[in-house]
């Protein structure tokens, strides 16, 4: 995209979410232009037109008649997202769809019905490109730990866990049986999104632990507690297994020969330490010497979550224009959304859930 104009994007939903996208979008002038953002109460729009000095707009359509995007990222509650999804692809927009897609089964297969066919929805699942996921799956994928048969995940929640599994274990649309159960117990919760809580009186936390068996025999455990991803006193853990080793978060060991195991870590390199004056960075992950991933953002000293959500929404803009690949197709994402719908149901019901295929593991 380096000749060409920055793709016009524009964003629908004014919340947390879309404003870290709006952050986001404008650290590239280069590759994208802010061309609008919807908000449906009047003093949000207040707010978003003074804080960001961006055009502000009351629905999509009326941002999609007069901004032109060449794409919407649709940052809006489970509900109303469909329909703001809906509403772009009316037009010929492309769209790039906050997770998950529609709020349940029904919803996922209407959305589908009206919208899959036409090739215009991406959906934001991020986790893939994080540093650390990225690394791992560069590693899997050199063959360092032989055919990889089973993950456990304990990070984050449902869908997003189901990504990180799939995309793991390559499995695709297959088929799974999942059985689930929930627990509860105290937890303090010292940390939230907003930040600190100052709060240290321990309330009751629910983990849920399921099992995923997919078609192939490839298997997956899935082990989350409320806020997890947000909460220091949780750790978070990926353990992948493979016929010749093992990655256990940063440590890999494997066999090289009939008497010879080795164990190895992913290192990150971090920049603006003691007397390096780049700044505080992240500059690559690395292995045994060899880079297995490096940062396509340093020197703008983005988090993981910054990384993730750039890789994501750049990627977008370069599959509007044709110069990459889809970066995550509804798709991808109902199917997600799929797996964590069928380990809630297994909780909820204690049973055994089999998930089958849908149209869009058909198309």
């Amino acid at each position: 995209m380096q000749n060409s104009e920055p793709v016009r994007v524009g964003i629908i939903g004014a919340a947390w979410r879309g404003q870290y996208f709006l952050q986001l979008a404008r650290r590239f002038p280069r590759e994208l232009e802010l061309v609008g953002v919807v908000a449906r109460r009047e003093e949000v729009r207040r707010e978003v037109a003074e804080r960001w000095n961006v055009p502000v707009y009351a629905s999509a359509e009326e941002l999609i008649s007069a901004a032109a995007p060449e794409f919407v990222v649709t940052s809006v509650s489970w509900d109303a997202n469909p329909a703001q999804i809906e509403a772009a692809v009316a037009r010929g927009v492309a769209v790039l769809s906050e997770t998950p897609p529609a709020p349940d089964l029904s919803g996922l297969r209407r959305l589908w019905e009206r919208v899959g066919p036409s090739g215009l929805v991406q959906v934001a699942e991020q986790y893939m490109h994080m540093p650390t996921h990225a690394a791992r799956l560069a590693a899997v994928r050199r063959g360092l730990i032989g055919e990889l048969s089973s993950v456990q995940v304990s990070s984050t929640h449902l869908y997003h866990a189901a990504s990180i599994i799939r995309s793991f274990l390559g499995v695709g649309f297959e088929p799974a049986t999942v059985s689930a159960r929930k627990f509860t117990g105290p937890l303090v919760n010292p940390s939230d999104r907003g930040g600190w809580t100052h709060d240290l009186e321990p309330r009751m936390a629910t983990t849920t632990i399921g099992t995923l068996e997919f078609e192939s025999g490839r298997s997956a455990l899935y082990d989350f507690t409320d806020n997890q991803s947000r909460n220091h006193l949780r750790s978070r853990r990926l353990v992948l297994r493979g016929s010749t080793g093992e990655i256990s978060d940063d440590r890999l060991v494997r066999i090289v020969d009939a008497e010879t195991i080795l164990e190895s870590r992913i290192e990150r390199h971090q920049s603006g330490y003691e007397l390096d004056h780049e700044g505080f960075d992240t500059a690559h992950l690395s292995l045994d010497g060899e880079v297995l991933w490096r940062n396509p953002f340093f020197g703008l000293r983005f988090n993981d979550e910054d990384i993730a959500m750039s890789s994501i929404l750049l990627a977008t803009a370069e599959w509007i224009r044709g110069f990459g690949p889809a970066p995550y197709p509804l798709a991808e994402a109902a199917q997600d959304h799929l797996l964590g719908l069928a380990i809630e149901r297994s909780a909820a019901e204690q049973s055994m859930v089999t998930t089958a295929a849908e149209a869009w593991s058909l198309s």
